[in-house]
C-alpha cells in the first residue's frame, strides 16, 4: 500500500495553494526542513518568514498578518507550536477570531527517538478548548492535502495536527473532506470504532480482524475533532450500540473525551478509549512505541472485545 507523511502532503500542497492564492503566508520557526514548508519557501521566498526559534513570535506576528487581511499558516513542531504559544494562540488568535492556520508536525508519539519531551500528546486536548478554534486531524495524505485547502478558504482559526512519518494511503482524489463532516469508511452492525490521525489505518486493520471472527466493525475517520461531527457519531451508535475510540494522543482531552461528550448527551452506550493511558511517552523507534503504549490494531480489537461485552 502506498504511504505518506501527512507532514510532506502538508508542504506540497502549501506550494499549490500559494499559486492560487496570493495572500497565502508562510510561517516557520526555524524547522521549514522538517515541517516541509521548505518548499514553499523556494517557490515563493517573498511570501515565507524564518521566525527563527521564537514560537510566541511567530504566532503573534501571524495574528498580524491575518489582520492585514493575509492568509497565514504558522508552522513548528507540536509540541512547540501549541505548548510554548499557548498565550499568544489564546490571545492574540482565539480571542479576537483571527483567520490563522497553525499547521503543527511531530505530533504524538510518533516522532520516535526525541522522546517524551517532542512527543506531544496534549495538542488537541489545548486546541479543542480554545473558543471558536477549528481542530483538524487528518488520517493521510490525501486528506491531509484536502484539509490544507478547506483551511485556507475557512474563515477563522484552524489548527491542523500533521505527523512525521509516513502512513498508508487511505483515500484517493474522489474522496472528499469536508470541516465538521466524519466520514463512515466501513459499515458495521456490532461495534463502531472511531479513529482519528494514524488509528485511522490501525482501526481499518483491527475490522479485519475482527470479522475474521465474527464481529461486524463499523470504521469513522473523525477527522475534525471540533466542529465534532455529533449527527454521525450519535447514528452510528445507535446502529451498534458500542464505541471504540482510536487516537494517537492521551485519552483525556481528545477523540475520546469529544466522543464521549456526544454520547453522554445523545445516546449513552458502553465505551472504550485506545490512546496513550496519561502517562509521557520514551524514546523508541515509533511502531516499538504504538505497541508499548497500546495503539495497535491488537489493542483495538481487544478494546472491541471488551465493550461488546458491556452492551
Amino acid at each position: 500500500m502506498e504511504s505518506m507523511a501527512t507532514r510532506d502532503a502538508y508542504g506540497k500542497a502549501l506550494v499549490e495553494l500559494g499559486k492560487l492564492n496570493k495572500n497565502v503566508v508562510v510561517l516557520d520557526a526555524d524547522l521549514s526542513k522538517s515541517t516541509k514548508t521548505e518548499k514553499f519557501a523556494k517557490e515563493f521566498p517573498d511570501r515565507f518568514f524564518n521566525m527563527g526559534i521564537a514560537e510566541q513570535n511567530l504566532i503573534g506576528c501571524a495574528a498580524g498578518f491575518a489582520t492585514s487581511g493575509k492568509i497565514p499558516f504558522a508552522s513548528s513542531f507540536a509540541v512547540f507550536a501549541t505548548g510554548r504559544a499557548y498565550d499568544q494562540i489564546r490571545n492574540s488568535i482565539g480571542y479576537p477570531h483571527l483567520n490563522v492556520k497553525i499547521a503543527a508536525s511531530h505530533a504524538g508519539l510518533t516522532v520516535g527517538e526525541d522522546g517524551g519531551s517532542h512527543q506531544m500528546i496534549e495538542d488537541i486536548a489545548l486546541m479543542r478548548a480554545v473558543p471558536g478554534m477549528t481542530v483538524i486531524v487528518p488520517a493521510d495524505g490525501e486528506e491531509a492535502k484536502q484539509a490544507i485547502f478547506a483551511a485556507a478558504e475557512y474563515e477563522g482559526p484552524v489548527y491542523i495536527r500533521l505527523g512525521r512519518p509516513k502512513v498508508p494511503m487511505i483515500f484517493d482524489s474522489n474522496y472528499k473532506f469536508i470541516i465538521g463532516k466524519a466520514a463512515v469508511i466501513k459499515e458495521g452492525t456490532d461495534v463502531s470504532l472511531m479513529a482519528t490521525g494514524i488509528m485511522v489505518s490501525e482501526a481499518l486493520k483491527a475490522a479485519q480482524d475482527l470479522e475474521k471472527q465474527g464481529i461486524n466493525a463499523c470504521v469513522v475517520n473523525i477527522s475534525t475533532i471540533k466542529p465534532i461531527d455529533e449527527n454521525t457519531i450519535t447514528q452510528v451508535a445507535r446502529i451498534t450500540g458500542a464505541v471504540v475510540t482510536c487516537e494517537e494522543h492521551n485519552i483525556f482531552g481528545g477523540l475520546g473525551s469529544a466522543v464521549a461528550e456526544v454520547l453522554v448527551e445523545n445516546y449513552p452506550v458502553p465505551m472504550e478509549r485506545v490512546g496513550v493511558k496519561d502517562t509521557f511517552g520514551e524514546s523508541g523507534k515509533p511502531n516499538q512505541l504504538l505497541e508499548k503504549y497500546g495503539l495497535t490494531a491488537k489493542d483495538i480489537v481487544i478494546a472491541a472485545k471488551k465493550v461488546i461485552s458491556r452492551k
